[in-house]
């Protein structure tokens, strides 16, 4: 019984899957220091909440730009 053979499925779930754990990584790490830095110094925030708007943005046009990729390259 091969069961590598018996497994049928889209490999586009799984690349994506792979393309989403990086932008999740930085999202997560880019709230927690912000989050420190805001503690830190409480008169920045609207600064950092602006820088930190912009970044989790960039990060997250990368997981789309894995969810595009998944189906262009198919």
């Amino acid at each position: 019984m091969d069961l590598l053979a018996d497994i049928n499925g889209n490999l586009n779930a799984i690349g994506y899957g792979l393309a989403a754990i990086g932008p999740g990584i930085g999202v997560g790490f880019l709230v927690g220091k912000t989050q420190e830095a805001i503690a830190r110094q409480p008169e920045l925030r609207g600064s950092l909440m602006g820088t930190m708007f912009i970044g989790a943005g960039l990060a997250e046009a990368l997981a789309l730009l894995g969810l595009v990729a998944g189906f262009l390259f198919t």
